[in-house]
């Protein structure tokens, strides 16, 4: 038997005992996993500066060292996220009636876990902490393969959590993590449909789009974060500024990080001004249409169709539009299912913007940023699903599980 074919196969035994546990038990587990991690911070950090030397060293992108680095701040997060998911109610196990059929059957629905999740990432090791809380209190199983980049941070935050497991008397297969990066190993990966029921890849569009070419497991696709502010006719200039750099600067590299600003004409002339000020004491690089880009020194004038870059770099597209209907045009275009903020005092036209545009998460006067599943009260997330089969947007517990049927009788027969 294959390396991989034992994996799947004992983390497939492993959700079977997982299934049985009961809250209290699964969160007395993450509360020991959560101070485990913060016990534990010394060895995590240092196995990641082993992950971050041989970064410096392959000259790897600056957004992706960005998500490779733990600190005391990070490895607290992830404490921190584990214990937010204790918080939260256990989806599994959770009844919701649907109807009395006339013959006298009853029929309800029930909330149970997938099975076996397989996350397949790069350079992000707190998905190891963060995939394998979610996955243990939604009842799953989680095969974890990362890059070589995050091999070892990954490994050392997984050897945390199962020591927490065997304390409990528990199968570490609950949280495998596999050891080698080979892309051979990952092809057979995506083969074991027979044990894993759930892929989901987060990384770079070539990563998503080459498990979604390969995989014969369902995929749930987390494309790339193309997200936009729309600064309204209506808008209050001084909070869609707010919103324009803590979307674009706070963290270039992440998904929820704003890589287009769209502008109504009405108060592009008073807006743009202001964008000049605060994006060059920014540093950010402007790409614009013609007309946005009279407004900023050394900008990148782009035509009609080169909008829609994932810059991941403080760096953005600008442009302004002619009315509401040629914004929500713009964002269909050029958006990516992920993030969407539209600034405006108008309550009817941010109703309507919420209604028309296509996204995962649509926002209103709020930063992108809180696209991310702690901050809309998921604890953490395991991803951020930009196709719309069985999840959209961040999947925290609830995404992690599906519903099956009860149904309960009295000796009815079908006629």
């Amino acid at each position: 038997m294959s390396l991989i074919t034992d994996i799947s196969r004992q983390a497939a035994k492993a959700a079977h005992q997982l299934a049985l546990l009961d809250t209290e038990t699964k969160n007395k587990v993450l509360l020991d996993m959560a101070a485990a991690l913060r016990a534990e911070k010394a060895f995590i950090i240092k196995e990641n500066e082993s992950d971050l030397a041989a970064a410096r060293d392959n000259n790897l992108a600056a957004a992706m060292v960005d998500r490779l680095t733990l600190n005391d701040e990070r490895v607290e997060a992830m404490a921190e996220g584990i214990e937010v998911i204790v918080s939260l109610d256990d989806p599994v196990g959770q009844l919701r009636d649907i109807t009395e059929r006339p013959n006298g059957i009853k029929i309800r629905k029930m909330r149970v876990p997938l099975g076996v999740v397989c996350m397949i990432y790069e350079a992000r090791p707190n998905v190891t902490a963060d995939a394998g809380a979610l996955c243990f209190k939604s009842g799953n199983s989680v095969i974890l393969r990362g890059g070589k980049e995050a091999l070892k941070s990954s490994q050392a935050i997984a050897s945390v959590m199962h020591s927490v497991l065997a304390k409990h008397n528990l199968p570490e297969a609950l949280i495998s993590v596999i050891p080698d990066p080979d892309r051979g190993l990952l092809m057979e990966l995506m083969q074991q449909r027979d044990s894993i029921d759930l892929i989901i890849p987060r990384g770079g569009e070539g990563l998503i789009n080459f498990v979604t070419e390969n995989s014969t497991i369902p995929v749930i696709q987390h494309f790339k974060g193309v997200c936009h502010l729309y600064v309204d006719k209506d808008a209050e200039l001084e909070v869609a500024i707010n919103l324009l750099l803590n979307g674009k600067t706070q963290r270039t590299g992440v998904c929820n990080a704003l890589e287009g600003l769209v502008v109504h004409q009405d108060i592009a002339d008073e807006f743009l001004n202001l964008c000049a000020v605060v994006l060059r004491q920014e540093g950010v690089k402007i790409n614009a249409d013609s007309q946005a880009a009279t407004y900023f020194d050394n900008a990148t004038v782009l035509g009609d169709d080169e909008f829609g870059e994932e810059y991941l770099d403080l760096e953005i597209a600008i442009r302004v539009v002619p009315s509401f209907a040629a914004a929500v045009e713009h964002i269909a275009q050029f958006g990516s299912h992920h993030t969407e903020v539209i600034c405006t005092k108008n309550a009817a036209t941010a109703e309507l913007f919420q209604r028309s545009v296509d996204a995962s998460v649509v926002t209103v006067n709020a930063s992108s940023r809180f696209s991310d599943g702690s901050q809309l009260g998921l604890g953490a997330e395991i991803g951020i699903a930009t196709s719309k089969l069985h999840a959209y947007g961040p999947m925290g517990l609830e995404s992690l599980t599906t519903e099956k049927y009860l149904v309960n009788g009295d000796g009815q027969i079908r006629e």
